[in-house]
Formats: C-alpha cells, structure tokens, sequence
C-alpha cells in the first residue's frame, strides 16, 4: 500500500507544533478602558486556577501571571489539544498619575478584572484666587511702577 504524504498537512501541524509552545498574548486577552477616575483592566483566563494568579507591581510595570494545567496520566490519547496550557505572563507599563497601592483585583466567570485608581495628585483640580482689596493707605505708600 502506497503511503500519500500531504506537504500542507505536514506544514500546518508543524506551524501549531511551535506556535503552541510560543508564549502569545492571545493566551491572554486583555481589554482596557477609562471609567471616571479609575483604569479597569480585564483580562481573559478561562480554565485557570484562580490560586495561580500572582499579580505584582515593580518599579511601575504590573505584571500577571497565570497558570493553566493541562490533563495528563495514564490512559489519556489526545485526539485534538488546541487549548494553551502552561504559565502565561502579561506586563502592563503604569503611567506616574496611577495610585499603584490601591489597584483591585477580582476573578470571576474566567475573566480577571483590574480596577487601578488616578492617584490623588494627577486629579484636576480648581485653585480659588484668594482678593485682598487694597486700602488707599496702602496704594499711597506703594511706589507706583510703570
């Protein structure tokens, strides 16, 4: 019996061989938006342990980290594996007007959702002039400047 190779079968299950071990930001979805006075960052991650989440602020740059384990053992024949399994790492820069020691985090229904605060001090402000009327006895003792 003749063996029929397919070149683009071959090359297709290649190409998903090394793109699956290749770390993608697709393995973690990430939306962001403004909401008033905060940031909210959510981020998909069905299937993950919500005890793997690690998420940790350095020098400004937020990182998280999540870990999906695959099934594995005796007995268990793969007949399709297309779900990224592994850690996967995402690193958001924070600009200086973000208050880094208030950002929440939640997890639910597979999505992780990140609400980071403005900071105090980049909030717009009014600064109210302060008028002292000057008395005519002050104006007489002021050298008049041109």
């Amino acid at each position: 019996m003749a063996h029929f190779t397919d070149p683009f079968r071959e090359m297709d299950r290649v190409f998903n061989t090394v793109l699956r071990q290749a770390p993608a930001a697709t393995a973690m979805p990430l939306d962001l938006y403004r909401r008033g006075e905060t940031f909210v960052a959510q981020i998909d991650l069905p299937g993950v342990d919500p005890a793997t989440i690690d998420i940790d602020v350095e020098d400004r740059t937020l990182t998280v980290r999540a870990e999906r384990t695959s099934i594995d053992g005796e007995g268990v024949q793969w007949l399709s594996h297309e779900r990224p399994t592994g850690t996967f790492a995402r690193q958001l820069a924070l600009g200086t007007g973000l208050a880094v020691d208030r950002i929440d985090a939640d997890y639910a229904d597979g999505v992780l959702t990140l609400t980071i605060p403005v900071a105090e001090e980049a909030k717009p402000r009014k600064i109210q002039v302060a008028h002292t009327p000057r008395t005519i006895e002050q104006s007489e003792k002021e050298p008049a400047t041109v």
